[in-house]
């Protein structure tokens, strides 16, 4: 695994290095033709480059924030487009607040931005084609799946298209004495490969970079000896509860077994100083967020009152109560963006297109302004900016009876954002909190002080683009 992520770092910094580079390039070279056409005076002033060097840092940024150099990002080319075209737009708005508000003797000439910026755009575009459409910019490594049954479908399952097989060849399956045939794999290639004196010679001659550990019965059916000839010889063994963990920023809850909990790395223990820091991080960032979102908030108050407050006599806030960490119960703030009415028949799960949902409610939702409120949540210390989101008690109760390991994600402070909102779609039932479960328990394992940033600074792509839950 340790191998891997090395790989996945020299791709992540190439695409970065590349990319600046192009970057500079397209903005020094946008200066070298205005100077041509006589319109600014010259291309090798400090001004030009203190202009390319903020361009470049602030598209790299945001390119960052967006999550073009997120290797799970599962877009078509369309998707990556528009995400170049918003992250290029507002490096724009940032290179003029820069050099016009904050730095005005090294502002640019006029025309410099609106000429650079479609140059970027189409020179970014074009890269992100050649590298979309062909291995050119890496050679990805062959893998080798052993198993071909029921843990080994996983893989057809939840990997079904090119973009989630990005980082590697898949070569095929190989099928092992105890393999459940009937439910396994169905429409991958399966390799008549044995297990004996000749299966490492396959490997060398194929050049496989990596196995993967996926049948279903290991005792007795495994070729240890080849095995660990194979990793002597540099190749990569994994389990396949590894192998999704890494590949899709998820754990597979369904195939858990304690052993792997046991001796997998993370699940870092919560000491009394990290968690002080923790929290004293949490409240800086609240009262910013407070300083900058208040007008915000404000209007938002007052169009609820307006819509239907006025009218119902009911808060623009909703107070809900909520599972925190160690299960211990709290009060949620919210906008409300439903009816008064609208749990007048009980608890139910939100849904996509709740009928119950107000029309500046569906806005707030969307745009994630209701969650504004929760600050006051994070303050008090009930939750944390980045965590699991927390659920209500009736449908925690339900779903600790049907979901396993689902306790675990209370381990955590909950939080405004999660790594399950950002890799999961709007989901509202007891099979979509399983699968959201899977990136909970991740986040739990791998909590850290980056990992936090990563999801932080993804989060605006959820504000941006209007998705998530």
């Amino acid at each position: 695994m340790a191998k891997s992520k090395q790989v996945k770092s020299r791709r992540l910094y190439k695409l970065v290095v590349c990319e600046a580079a192009i970057i500079a390039y397209v903005a020094y070279f946008t200066a070298l033709g205005l100077k041509w056409l006589d319109i600014i005076y010259s291309a090798h002033s400090a001004v030009t480059f203190f202009n390319v060097t903020i361009f470049t840092l602030s598209i790299v940024i945001i390119n960052l924030s967006v999550g073009l150099y997120e290797g799970r990002l599962r877009e078509p080319f369309r998707g990556i487009m528009r995400r170049i075209f918003v992250s290029v737009t507002l490096s724009f708005f940032a290179l003029a607040i820069i050099s016009n508000v904050l730095v005005s003797d090294l502002a640019p000439h006029p025309l410099y931005a609106p000429m650079a910026v479609p140059l970027i755009i189409l020179a970014l575009v074009i890269f992100r084609y050649f590298i979309h459409n062909t291995e050119a910019f890496y050679s990805r490594p062959k893998l080798l799946v052993l198993g071909t049954g029921v843990r080994a479908s996983v893989i057809e399952r939840r990997m079904r298209r090119d973009v989630d097989r990005a980082n590697f060849s898949l070569v095929g399956f190989i099928p092992v004495a105890g393999d459940d045939k009937n439910d396994g794999i169905q429409n991958e290639k399966i390799l008549n490969v044995a297990l004996d004196d000749t299966f490492i010679d396959y490997i060398a001659e194929n050049e496989i970079a990596e196995i993967v550990i996926a049948c279903d019965q290991r005792r007795g059916t495994l070729p240890i000896r080849d095995l660990f000839t194979a990793r002597l010889k540099g190749v990569q063994v994994s389990d396949l509860l590894d192998f999704m963990e890494r590949e899709t920023g998820q754990i597979v809850v369904d195939l858990m077994y304690p052993s792997w909990v046991i001796n997998s790395n993370g699940f870092e223990s919560q000491n009394y100083f990290r968690q002080t820091m923790d929290y004293w991080l949490n409240v800086t960032l609240a009262f910013i967020l407070l300083f900058f979102t208040w007008p915000i908030m404000l209007i938002t108050a007052l169009v609820i009152y307006l819509d239907d407050g006025r009218r119902t006599g009911a808060s623009v806030l909703y107070k809900q109560e909520r599972v925190g960490k160690d299960g211990e119960p709290f009060n949620i703030l919210k906008f409300r963006s439903m009816r008064p009415d609208a749990e007048k028949d009980g608890a139910k799960w939100a849904s996509k297109e709740d009928s119950r949902v107000t029309s500046i409610g569906a806005f707030i939702r969307k745009y994630r302004i209701d969650e504004l409120p929760q600050l006051i949540n994070v303050i008090r210390g009930d939750m944390s900016f980045i965590g699991p989101r927390p659920e209500r008690p009736e449908f925690v109760e339900t779903l600790m009876k049907e979901v396993p390991y689902y306790a675990q994600r209370h381990n955590v402070k909950p939080g405004l954002a999660g790594w399950a909102q950002l890799n999961y779609p709007y989901g509202a039932s007891v099979a979509d909190s399983l699968e959201k479960l899977k990136f909970d328990l991740y986040y739990v394992k791998h909590q850290s002080l980056l990992l936090d940033i990563l999801i932080l600074i993804r989060t605006v792509e959820v504000v941006l683009f209007g998705k998530g839950r």
